[in-house]
């Protein structure tokens, strides 16, 4: 055993009836929760630590509950210690949808991948969205304000923070009303069942099955949040035209739940939307080094701003965000040399 938490001892003796295991932390992300592989006999599981919590309110049970109600493959949980704050699961293995783009790039097998995520995307949407049982996603949502909230964590982190950049009262004044103009329209579109970080990494491949973790932020949003979290992921470097046919993929497997969009508007709404998702994005990358010193995602700055720039242009009328991503050198700026 490598972890010296007696709770964790115990609880894993009663659950497995067994002392013979071992525990090994696995690697962090950027969560404040820990995950350890647990090896027993000849199987592992996964052992998540948290605070402690109330099963019935707690979102990750809640939303795990709901979701696999819905079809959506999730991890099974095996036990749980609310009162240690310990919930032991299937152990879903090491490989995620991020290796197997590398690992294929733009290739017909990679699509293969992406459509069983647009499978599982479209379930959280609409299966679960349709099922109207008691879960934390139906309490919380995607509206103006905090859309807001996420853009202004992206100019505070990045631009004011990492940056340094000050600036001046009129462009201050400026951004309030583009940030808030964005956010606006976003809340207006029709609310589904949000994953809310539906990305390369939180999507793992067990016997050609994908399974979605990190759920337990799930809201009420519109499709689009979660579209532009997968096809515009900052893990990967998707093509525009690559990205064209996962979207065909999701129209199409939508009409299996009667839900067809119009075009030209989707695709507005759905650059809108990458605004507003990926400088969220640039702004917890550069949180992660400008509060605690974390340089792990400082590279993946430049590739997600660059997205951000390529949406507004479609976009003349927010001239003044556009303006302020060049002006602060945010572009220009090697990360990675801080």
């Amino acid at each position: 055993m490598l972890i010296k938490d007696e709770s964790v001892q115990f609880f894993l003796e009663k659950s497995l009836k067994k002392s013979d295991f071992k525990v090994i932390q696995l690697a962090g992300d950027a969560s404040t929760r820990k995950y350890y592989r647990v090896a027993v006999d000849n199987q592992s599981l996964v052992l998540m630590k948290w605070d402690p919590f109330q099963p019935e309110k707690y979102p990750f049970i809640s939303v795990l509950n709901h979701f696999a109600e819905a079809g959506v493959h999730v991890p099974n949980i095996v036990d749980m210690s609310a009162t240690d704050g310990l919930v032991l699961l299937e152990d879903l293995g090491d490989l995620t949808l991020e290796r197997k783009y590398w690992e294929q790039r733009e290739s017909e097998k990679s699509f293969e991948y992406y459509k069983l995520a647009i499978d599982e995307i479209i379930k959280i949407h609409f299966a679960a969205s349709a099922l109207k049982k008691p879960c934390t996603a139906f309490d919380i949502e995607f509206n103006t304000e905090k859309f807001v909230w996420e853009m202004n964590y992206g100019k505070d982190n990045l631009i004011k923070g990492v940056l340094g950049f000050d600036l001046s009262p009129k462009v201050e004044s400026e951004m309030v009303g583009i940030f808030t103009k964005i956010s606006d329209i976003l809340h207006k579109e029709p609310k589904y069942i949000s994953h809310r970080d539906y990305h390369s990494r939180n999507l793992m491949i067990k016997f050609d099955k994908m399974c979605v973790i990190d759920f337990q932020d799930a809201r009420m949003g519109p499709v689009q949040y979660d579209l532009v979290s997968l096809i515009k992921d900052s893990y990967v470097d998707i093509s525009d035209e690559y990205g064209q046919r996962i979207l065909s993929y999701y129209f199409d497997r939508a009409k299996d739940y009667k839900k067809t969009f119009e075009k030209d508007h989707f695709n507005h709404i759905y650059e809108l939307q990458s605004i507003q998702r990926c400088f969220k994005a640039c702004g917890s990358f550069a949180s992660f080094f400008h509060q605690r010193e974390d340089r792990r995602y400082l590279k993946y700055l430049t590739p997600t701003l660059k997205k951000v720039i390529k949406s507004l242009a479609g976009f003349p009328e927010y001239k003044t965000f556009t303006n302020l991503i060049v002006d602060s050198g945010a572009l220009e700026k090697n990360y990675e040399t801080l």
